[in-house]
């Protein structure tokens, strides 16, 4: 871990080695910085870097990380696609996706990313998923040559980001594979097979209503929630377990079952129309506000969380 008066640490290239015999994929850096001015240093020298070579450049971050990086490129502002983190990013799971589209944009053109996900007050949980999207990015743009993604840390997060930046795959397999925190004793559970979904939604509005969710963010649990328990039905044994809870603001639900999901990014790849499966848990990570996902050989796990209104 990291402490608060951390300097300025740049990490080395994670994947300019080939990759269990494949050619050698994009670049994957980090800096941790302390105030905005060692932000801003490290932040600007990478964007000048890639426009003065004709990249295209686009930068994710939070709002007050924008307001200083602007007055720092002045004119060159406008040259940057920058994006706020806590909307593309607010869901970790969403940037793979992200900055697979960013790239099909404009096939053949390099693009510099720089992204700061971890940005301060999240949760534990949100950092938790922030490690497995840098982790899994290792996976994802393996073979994208023209890509280089730098991701800044603020120290006073207490995050050590070099793992994630030194061959992430071994690390997004262990966190993958490895079961999420207990479920609470004070949650209420339900145990559902296919004759329960009905019941098993109705009850969940309850809760969620109840707790103040609005009517919009319950229509999208409600659709999330219906999809991964069908998931559970279908690959998972036929039935499935429900826990429900509030905590950190938000209204978690808890789904687990006895299968197995072999690929590390589901629900981060659009699956094909004709596919079996995936769809349930990329359509999750576009409804909900936080989603974590772990399987391994006897149980898969997925935990919905929707902020409280």
């Amino acid at each position: 871990m990291v402490q608060a008066d951390y300097s300025v640490q740049v990490l080395k290239d994670s994947a300019t080695d080939s990759l269990h015999g494949a050619p050698a994929g994009f670049k994957h850096d980090a800096f941790v910085h302390g105030a905005d001015e060692e932000f801003v240093l490290r932040a600007a020298a990478f964007i000048r870097e890639g426009l003065a070579a004709g990249e295209k450049v686009v930068a994710v971050l939070p709002p007050e990380r924008t307001a200083v990086l602007r007055d720092a490129l002045d004119s060159q502002y406008s040259e940057v696609t920058v994006v706020d983190a806590t909307v593309a990013g607010g869901n970790p799971a969403r940037l793979i996706p992200f900055w697979r589209a960013i790239l099909e944009q404009e096939p053949g053109r390099p693009v510099r990313g720089l992204c700061e996900a971890a940005y301060p007050g999240r949760s534990a949980a949100a950092y938790d998923e922030v490690l497995l999207y840098e982790a899994l990015s290792d996976i994802a743009f393996a073979a994208d040559r023209s890509f280089r993604l730098c991701c800044a840390y603020e120290a006073s997060v207490g995050i050590d980001p070099t793992a994630t930046h030194s061959g992430g795959e071994a690390l997004a397999d262990k966190t993958f594979r490895t079961p999420l925190s207990d479920v609470p004793d004070r949650a209420e559970r339900w145990e559902f097979g296919p004759d329960e979904l009905g019941q098993v939604r109705q009850w969940v509005g309850g809760q969620a209503s109840s707790h103040g969710v609005s009517r919009d963010r319950l229509e999208d649990l409600s659709l999330a929630l219906h999809e991964i328990c069908t998931n559970s039905i279908r690959f998972g044994g036929g039935r499935g377990a429900l826990a429900v809870w509030i905590a950190d603001g938000s209204l978690i639900c808890n789904v687990t079952d006895r299968g197995r999901i072999d690929d590390l990014l589901v629900g981060r790849v659009l699956p094909p129309l004709d596919g079996l499966g995936g769809r349930g848990v990329w359509l999750a990570n576009q409804l909900c506000d936080l989603v974590q996902l772990r399987s391994g050989d006897d149980f898969t796990q997925v935990r919905l969380y929707t902020r409280l209104r």
